[in-house]
């Protein structure tokens, strides 16, 4: 089964929303260095990888569709 391209405008929107879930894992990462709670901290820091992780792979996906329209010219 394959999946459906994406669009450009869709790609965007999931930068848009992830860079906003980046705003959320800062101030977890900054609440638990207040804190000194190690366990939310250690979540933070997940979850700062997961969004970079995720920006990663959206600009890939967003790259490939710039190729892909720059080969149909």
């Amino acid at each position: 089964m394959s999946k459906k391209p994406k669009s450009k405008a869709s790609t965007y929107l999931s930068i848009g929303t992830t860079l906003f879930g980046a705003f959320s894992v800062a101030r977890q990462l900054r609440d638990a260095r207040e804190e000194g709670d190690n366990l939310r901290l250690a979540d933070a820091v997940i979850s700062a990888a997961a969004v970079v992780t995720g920006l990663a792979l959206l600009a890939r996906d967003l790259r490939r569709l710039n190729q892909e329209e720059a080969s149909e010219r």
